[in-house]
């Protein structure tokens, strides 16, 4: 059970909040976030860097709630984003421009023209391709763009294939041993200035080898830069550690990154991290009520108001997530239950084979939400998206409303003749 929460009496607390109560006001399903546990998670990272030119960077896609956003630039966070809607969040956010990284494959010239003008720290450039537009589109804003070349180490980081992305199969960034020639191709654009490397091998990394070894190859190919005459400001390691969800050994922050700064000594290099799950995974959960329980000779199951459109991560991933009833039922006999939605798939699923004791009406509180949960959802068999609920201390507050029916709808229209058709 990740640390923000606490079970008091039988009774699950975020903070100083019965959750019960917060799914009683608000509504199920939601998703509900610690303010104090996203703040220690940061800071965990800002701490153990003190000794560290360094700029943490926190990975916008994770979770993109303008909320979470504003917290998190409130302690001097950075930002890496991956599209010009994460950018701009981010800005609606307070975040500064000077400490946002954009990372992505396919930038587009719009995408780049509003970065250039914000001012933001660097592009993260993915292709050749990439490079050739950035300094087409710098040139006619006659300005000149901040680079950082993301190469693929081909170190295997031991995750989900779905979430690794430093090999040399992944579709992300220039092999490694083909860099040193992007980098003297860029060096001879006029609107390019090249200020960094770049990687990222992967997500829910839980072994620090991984990490040790993509940062010994960057640190080999700043070298060789230098001794071809281009200098490199920083080092962009990218995502942060793995997270606990069901019984994993994981890194701690701080000795993650004990393990890396020897490799960092003596040199002038700015050191700078995306990390997003870390920070804001452990710090949310999600909400739902057991609708029916459903028994068959072969299986029972608990169907619940949430569903793949609002937690993809079993689904897509096969993902493991900690299931708990909010209120202890000791009275009740445990079953094992698949916990299911009510989306018309049978991959729809929260959980499978979970011990529970639980009756019809129960509200259910599904761990670990908070990193790629409502950033996910969508609205598939429509169905409105959730309500996310901030918490601080004894006071929760609407960070997004519930989505409407007519919300659904927004921006559609009836045809009503042919002449619609054409028009």
């Amino acid at each position: 059970m990740p640390s923000m929460i606490r079970r008091v009496k039988g009774e699950l607390y975020v903070e100083g909040i019965s959750l019960a109560n917060i799914a009683k006001e608000f509504s199920t399903p939601c998703y509900v976030y610690s303010k104090k546990a996203i703040e220690e998670n940061y800071l965990s990272y800002v701490e153990a860097l003190e000794s560290q030119s360094h700029l943490v960077c926190y990975a916008v896609k994770s979770n993109s709630n303008i909320a979470v956003l504003q917290l998190l630039s409130s302690l001097g966070a950075g930002f890496d984003v991956v599209s010009i809607g994460e950018l701009e969040r981010v800005l609606l956010a307070g975040g500064d421009p000077k400490k946002v990284v954009f990372s992505g494959l396919a930038k587009t010239e719009e995408e780049m023209s509003r970065a250039l003008a914000v001012g933001i720290h660097c592009f993260n450039v993915e292709s050749q391709s990439e490079l050739f537009l950035l300094n087409k589109t710098a040139k006619m804003m006659s300005l000149s763009a901040p680079v950082s070349i993301r190469v693929n180490p081909d170190v295997d980081a031991k995750t989900h294939p779905y979430i690794s992305t430093g090999l040399k199969e992944d579709k992300f960034g220039i092999e490694i041993d083909k860099a040193i020639e992007v980098y003297l191709r860029a060096a001879q654009m006029p609107n390019i200035n090249i200020i960094g490397v770049d990687c990222h091998i992967g997500s829910q990394i839980t072994e620090i080898e991984p990490f040790r070894d993509a940062l010994k190859r960057l640190i080999s190919l700043v070298d060789k830069l230098s001794e071809s005459g281009i200098k490199i400001n920083h080092l962009d390691i990218g995502g942060g550690v793995g997270v606990r969800y069901q019984n994993e050994t994981v890194l701690s922050v701080s000795d993650y990154i004990n393990e890396l700064l020897p490799l960092l000594k003596g040199r002038s290099e700015t050191l700078l991290l995306e990390p997003g799950r870390s920070i804001t995974a452990n710090a949310g959960v999600l909400l739902t009520k057991v609708q029916y329980l459903k028994h068959s000779e072969t299986k029972d199951f608990a169907v619940v108001d949430a569903a793949m459109n609002d937690m993809l991560r079993p689904s897509l991933y096969g993902a493991w997530m900690d299931i708990q009833p909010i209120l202890s039922r000791d009275e009740l006999i445990e079953s094992a239950y698949d916990v299911v939605g009510p989306v018309c798939e049978s991959g729809d699923f929260l959980g499978k084979d979970r011990d529970l004791k639980i009756k019809e009406g129960d509200y259910l509180c599904l761990f670990s939400a908070g990193s790629y949960g409502f950033v996910m959802s969508s609205n598939y068999n429509s169905r409105p998206r959730s309500a996310e609920i901030m918490v601080s201390e004894e006071k929760a507050y609407i960070i997004r409303k519930r989505e409407t029916l007519s919300d659904l709808v927004r921006g559609e229209k009836l045809i009503g003749n042919d002449h619609d058709f054409k028009n």
